[in-house]
């Protein structure tokens, strides 16, 4: 097939820029959040099978570990340190290959032993001998040539599924900032302050001129003495996460911790281990953010579970990852971009370099003829998809975030 015959369609959008528009909503579930534990494992699982065949087979074979389910257990969180009375249940589910070529794999055991890693390294407060169960229920997936990937190969794996993958660029004041203060949270604020657990949910509403942030914030009850510290740490959020905030905007920023908190009845958000899952809150893979790490409906989303994935030819993470970092290239390389929007449509059983159609929705800055920047948009999606295998590789060495 022809690499330079590819289905590129490139045209100008006609609608108000998501900037000037009235209201937008972003939203973002940080890592102790039971989706996106449920996200993180199934994707801890799926690079752990990867080496693991890579070591052994000199090959990735076929899996998928994506539909993993996070069930809550109970707590009795103190002020001081309370307790786990029942373990946060894990299934692991999904789909690996266990036999191939001679060759037994270990597959179940290697994705227990990757999903108490990832849990030990996001929720360290969690007593993994007895705060968790984890149940690994993966069935056999069936290998065959079209199924294996070795780096660096020049065959193209063909497209598991006819499905689509989105991705837009850049990102707006609201979502820079809801982004940016996650990150903020777990490189600065939790390290000065432990009390501030991992399960975090950041929404951002931006009313015209404002932006409201409201922030759920899973405390951990052995690092707050009483009442007054517990609150004492919620102004230290607000207080510090408004300044950071104030560097990325000039609109008015409003931050709001914990709004469901009573203070006169003592019902407050105070956690054993730091995460709702311990007590009430179940997740699901897929169920959070999309592979850019937000929620954001004010933009064309793809409901696709990118996590836990196999990164050979399964588009539902091969294509969502692809036209996010095809986006983020075009606004970088090309002037005169004020949004675009990126859609790659495969077919089942087509090279997955060759979408059915690559759309690209471009919003120009000003009166900025579409004509002009064209040829440079499809020069970068056309390279793009040549080089697609790269994305197996970066998702392998973990240098692509799913979630």
């Amino acid at each position: 097939m022809d690499h330079t015959m590819r289905n590129i369609k490139v045209e100008a959008l006609h609608q108000t820029p998501l900037e000037q528009q009235e209201i937008e909503l972003v939203e973002r579930k940080c890592a102790g959040h039971p989706d996106s534990i449920a996200d993180g494992i199934a994707e801890a699982v799926s690079r752990a099978l990867c080496k693991a065949y890579l070591e052994e087979c000199g090959a990735i074979l076929h899996h998928n570990t994506d539909q993993g389910e996070i069930v809550a257990g109970e707590s009795l969180p103190r002020y001081g340190g309370g307790k786990i009375i029942k373990p946060i249940y894990v299934l692991l589910d999904g789909r690996a290959t266990k036999n191939f070529d001679g060759i037994r794999i270990p597959s179940d055991a290697i994705a227990v032993e990757a999903a108490h890693k990832y849990i030990r390294s996001i929720i360290p407060a969690l007593n993994l001998d007895r705060d968790v169960i984890i149940d690994c229920r993966l069935g056999v997936g069936s290998t065959d040539l079209r199924d294996v990937f070795t780096p660096c190969q020049t065959r193209i794996p063909r497209a598991n599924d006819t499905s689509f993958g989105v991705g837009h660029a850049p990102f707006s004041e609201t979502e820079t900032i809801v982004r940016e203060l996650s990150a903020y949270i777990d490189d600065f604020l939790r390290p000065k302050y432990p009390a501030i657990g991992q399960d975090i949910k950041i929404m951002g509403l931006r009313d015209g001129s404002e932006i409201t942030l409201t922030i759920a914030c899973a405390m951990v009850d052995r690092y707050c003495s009483d009442l007054p510290e517990y609150l004492r740490y919620k102004e230290v959020m607000e207080e510090d996460l408004a300044k950071v905030a104030g560097k990325y905007t000039g609109r008015k920023v409003r931050v709001q911790v914990n709004t469901a908190d009573d203070v006169n009845t003592g019902s407050v958000f105070l956690t054993v281990t730091g995460t709702s899952a311990e007590m009430g809150d179940d997740g699901s893979v897929g169920r959070g953010n999309r592979c850019n790490g937000l929620i954001t409906p004010n933009r064309p989303m793809s409901m696709e579970a990118t996590s836990g994935k196999n990164p050979i030819n399964h588009i539902g993470k091969i294509y969502n990852l692809l036209a996010t970092q095809i986006a983020t290239d075009c606004v970088q390389k090309v002037d005169d971009i004020e949004e675009i929007y990126v859609r790659l449509l495969s077919q089942i059983g087509a090279p997955i370099d060759h979408p059915l159609v690559a759309s690209i929705q471009i919003l120009p800055k000003g009166d900025t003829n579409i004509t002009r920047i064209r040829p440079d948009i499809e020069a970068i999606v056309n390279e793009g998809l040549a080089n697609v295998t790269c994305v197996t590789e970066r998702v392998i060495r973990g240098e692509l975030k799913t979630f």
